[in-house]
């Protein structure tokens, strides 16, 4: 669990609005909390620490090509939040894809941190160069604290599944040889593939639990508990996985493109080919029977679904699962449907993204207003699915 002591000077540290970064020592590993006008802007830790970016970029901001950028950088010791800044300065990302990352890294660290038995503070004043754009991704305490009970419930499930030896940094990696028999150790044993609960091309110790867990969409807990069995069993182990080299991605000249020196380290685009997944549709309308009518159609032609009943309170599950495209309903319990795709257009993580009105009005006038609020396409409600199968194929 997360110590109280820590919880307590952030918050002294976000009354002062204070400058720095709070160190901590613990007897195996160091982290490093950067503080914003008493926000928490960035946590880095030396182990995987590329990594660790690497995979909060695809995730959340995958178009960046953040190695090129990496070069104007006057000062590479806290190059991850400079990025973030210039990334957001010259429009590579959006101030909400930022702070998703920020909050990705955070908490990926804070549980990390939170596996160690004790460690010392450090407090360590500094000033930072940057824009005041990054106090609007840098973590109020309130959002600090969702990320420190988001923590504590992983730690939770962590430990009740008997985790608690293990890592989410380690990697994964099948055994080549057995030594079940004892009269031929070196016979290798054969492992049939198909029965393996992940599939073997990430269980060759260049992924950690954290990499296949992104990979394959699931929790790491779960991840980690689906292989348990195959270590028992004596056929897979963790080990120390290295991290991937800053030089694999920096472009040091204009137009050059660095290749990965080591062909054990999958790439990026190996990686990012791995994690192909299909599309997602959100579904704002708080009509049930109308939203399982929708779920039927997209989820049998293989598509996942989003259901919102209420748009501003379901505002943040957008922001966090940024659908491929959106299904608006005009008729909305304490809302103007209308005004609800004009909010969604002038937000800039849904600046481009297909937005279709459904509505049982059909007329010309709709269809215009429809269009000024920056709505994509116009559906009549209740929709055919071959209809609305066309639309969705249309643009994604």
């Amino acid at each position: 669990m997360i110590p109280s002591q820590l919880t307590e000077e952030l918050q002294k540290l976000g009354r002062d609005e204070s400058d720095g970064e709070l160190i901590l020592n613990s007897r195996k590993d160091i982290w490093c909390l950067h503080i914003f006008h008493g926000k928490l802007l960035y946590a880095t830790n030396e182990y995987h620490r590329a990594r660790r970016w690497d995979r909060a970029l695809r995730q959340h901001c995958p178009k960046w090509n953040w190695g090129a950028d990496f070069a104007q950088l006057m000062d590479h010791q806290h190059w991850e939040y400079q990025l973030l800044d210039l990334g957001i300065n010259h429009k590579r990302l959006s101030l909400i894809q930022a702070k998703l990352i920020v909050r990705s890294i955070i908490q990926e660290c804070l549980f990390e941190l939170s596996n160690q038995a004790d460690f010392k503070e450090t407090w360590k004043t500094c000033s930072r160069d940057v824009s005041p754009l990054c106090n609007l991704i840098a973590l109020s305490s309130p959002e600090t604290y969702t990320i420190f009970n988001k923590v504590a419930k992983m730690q939770e499930k962590w430990h009740a599944a008997g985790l608690g030896y293990l890592s989410p940094t380690l990697g994964p990696t099948l055994k080549q040889e057995s030594n079940l028999q004892a009269t031929a150790p070196n016979v290798k044993q054969e492992i049939d593939p198909q029965a393996l609960p992940i599939s073997d091309k990430y269980l060759n110790a260049n992924f950690t639990l954290w990499d296949i867990a992104f990979l394959v969409d699931k929790s790491v807990i779960e991840v980690t508990l689906s292989l348990i069995s195959l270590v028992e069993k004596g056929v897979l182990q963790f080990q120390r996985v290295p991290d991937l080299p800053i030089s694999a991605f920096v472009q040091p000249l204009a137009g050059v493109s660095v290749q990965r020196a080591s062909t054990a380290q999958p790439s990026s685009a190996q990686l990012a080919q791995f994690n192909q997944k299909q599309p997602l549709i959100a579904c704002i309308d708080d009509s049930p029977v109308l939203t399982h009518t929708l779920r039927k159609i997209l989820a049998s032609a293989g598509y996942q679904v989003l259901s919102i009943p209420e748009p501003m309170r379901g505002f943040s599950q957008l922001i966090e699962h940024k659908p491929d495209l959106i299904l608006l309903d005009l008729l909305l319990p304490n809302a103007d449907g209308y005004s609800i795709c004009k909010f969604l257009r002038d937000t800039p993580a849904f600046k481009e993204t297909p937005i279709v009105i459904l509505t049982a009005k059909s007329g010309s006038i709709d269809r215009t207003r429809a269009q000024l609020a920056g709505a994509t396409e116009f559906l009549t409600k209740p929709p055919r699915a071959e209809e609305l199968l066309q639309i969705v194929r249309k643009y994604l």
